[in-house]
């Protein structure tokens, strides 16, 4: 049997990982996979990933291909979720900002540097028109429970998370949506570090086949609307709406994709340089 541990958000977006996990699908081909919750989202994923905490995990795509370029030794093997995150931009329900336009040279608060809510935040700014040197501050509150508590006190005056994750706190009247902001570019990949890409290409393509059959029909699975507004908590239309606007993937980020998400993040100055594509993704 070969071990594996994984890591990834403990959101909607995973559940087909918790279906296939509970249905024994990876040990009947003689792979012991281990999902692991990461409450601090990317940033915290991709210092496991450094750490050799997790062979792979379910990361943001601009968050994994930053942390490459920097040094992190993991590939991309495929796009997950080929839709855009939709990240609802929020404030405290006490607090005095109306519009996002009211946010310009607040602090954002942010689970971590490198995180997918940091980053965000400067593509968010870019489409404001904001002064990035002069408008954009951050305050680290490590993750969304942290946002719950800080936000609240005015320890940061705004925050970025996906909307329907956060969508329960709105209802409650913790936070209020000033507004929304899609990534321009597929949302989750799959990223496997190249020492295990190296051993176990075999087990890693298992895991892909396995986990691609159950996406490819996920949207079929009878009642996985109620299935997943009762394991998340979440309302019923909320759910529906959200599956509506998702689409997972089992294919490959094209070149021209790469491109434009390093271009982007080299334009924000998230990177100092680009790289060439086979240094970021493998063909499996």
């Amino acid at each position: 049997m070969k071990n594996f541990k994984i890591g990834g958000v403990p959101e909607h977006f995973n559940l087909p990982w918790y279906l296939t996990l509970r249905n024994k699908e990876y040990t009947e081909e003689g792979i012991n996979l281990r999902w692991k919750d990461f409450f601090g989202g990317t940033g915290q994923m991709c210092k496991a990933l450094r750490d050799k905490e997790i062979d792979m995990a379910v990361i943001l795509t601009e968050g994994i291909i930053r942390d490459i370029i920097n040094g992190n030794e993991c590939k991309i093997v495929q796009v997950f979720v080929k839709s855009p995150l939709i990240w609802g931009i929020h404030v405290a329900d006490n607090s005095t900002y109306k519009t996002v336009k009211d946010l310009k040279g607040t602090a954002a608060a942010i689970s971590r540097y490198g995180s997918g809510s940091h980053l965000m935040a400067y593509v968010n700014a870019e489409n404001l028109q904001w002064d990035i040197e002069k408008d954009l501050k951050f305050e680290v509150i490590k993750n969304l429970d942290g946002a719950l508590e800080n936000l609240p006190k005015g320890t940061g005056d705004y925050f970025m998370w996906e909307k329907f994750t956060t969508k329960p706190y709105v209802d409650k009247g913790i936070f209020r949506i000033v507004d929304e902001c899609p990534t321009p570019w597929p949302c989750f990949v799959i990223a496997v570090r190249n020492d295990v890409l190296e051993n176990e290409e075999e087990c890693v393509k298992t895991i892909l086949k396995i986990i691609n059959a159950t996406t490819s029909e996920f949207k079929d699975i009878p009642s996985i609307d109620r299935m997943i507004s009762n394991r998340y908590e979440q309302q019923l239309e909320d759910i529906q709406e959200w599956l509506s606007l998702t689409e997972w993937s089992q294919g490959q980020l094209s070149e021209k994709l790469i491109d434009q998400i390093q271009d982007k993040l080299l334009q924000l100055k998230l990177i100092e340089s680009k790289i060439p594509a086979d240094q970021l993704i493998s063909e499996l």
